[in-house]
């Protein structure tokens, strides 16, 4: 008996109906075993193998996240009780290094923000500025703003673009109201902590991410 019909006789997803072995295909129909593709069945099995592992690896990951998370905060409770004082900075930004400077633990706390309906205001008056300023005006503006009211999804906008369109200062009534219209839209609606791991071979050697990303692995 060869591998692929080993798969067929002892498949972990079959079903047994009347002594038969069945496989749900895609549609939610039950298919004889006998009758799905050798190919089929190999590439079945090979996908829920790396899919169990998978999981495995990121309930593994949230467990690591959750216990270094904890570790961080017992020593900025100990840092409180020891000094009365807190370690890290006002928004929980932290940066722990080891004793030797090689290894480092970074602990970063970003804004979740939203936009509310001032930004459209805005939006309305940027488009009159560009509308009544000459066509050859403002060239890498234009193409700027382009970018930021770029909808890949309904309500969503290029925020990083949005930042850097703030920063422009242009003495036209209408664009210094657009932009306070934007400050006004930005509402911080929570919270999100990242950690960020580091380490290097002297310390006079640059830092060195450990990844825990898969595609930078």
């Amino acid at each position: 008996m060869n591998h692929v019909t080993n798969i067929a006789a002892a498949h972990p997803a079959t079903i047994d109906v009347g002594g038969k072995p069945y496989l749900r295909d895609a549609k939610g129909n039950l298919v004889p075993v006998e009758t799905v593709k050798a190919t089929d069945l190999l590439m079945d099995e090979t996908v829920r193998k790396i899919t169990g592992f998978a999981r495995e690896l990121s309930a593994q990951m949230a467990r690591f996240k959750g216990h270094t998370f904890e570790d961080v905060n017992s020593l900025q409770a100990l840092f409180r009780q020891e000094y009365d004082a807190p370690l890290g900075g006002a928004k929980g930004n932290i940066t722990l290094t080891t004793f030797d400077g090689l290894q480092r633990v970074q602990v970063q706390v970003a804004d979740l923000i939203a936009f509310g309906p001032e930004l459209q205001a805005a939006k309305a008056l940027i488009d009159e500025c560009l509308v009544d300023w000459s066509a050859d005006s403002h060239a890498a503006l234009r193409a700027l703003v382009s970018r930021v009211f770029s909808v890949e999804k309904e309500g969503h906008i290029n925020r990083a673009e949005l930042f850097m369109l703030m920063r422009f200062e242009i003495d036209d009534e209408r664009w210094v109201r657009a932009m306070k219209a934007i400050r006004d839209s930005i509402r911080v609606i929570g919270s999100k902590a990242y950690v960020r791991f580091y380490e290097r071979g002297a310390a006079d050697e640059p830092w060195q991410t450990i990844s825990i990303d898969l595609a930078r692995v």
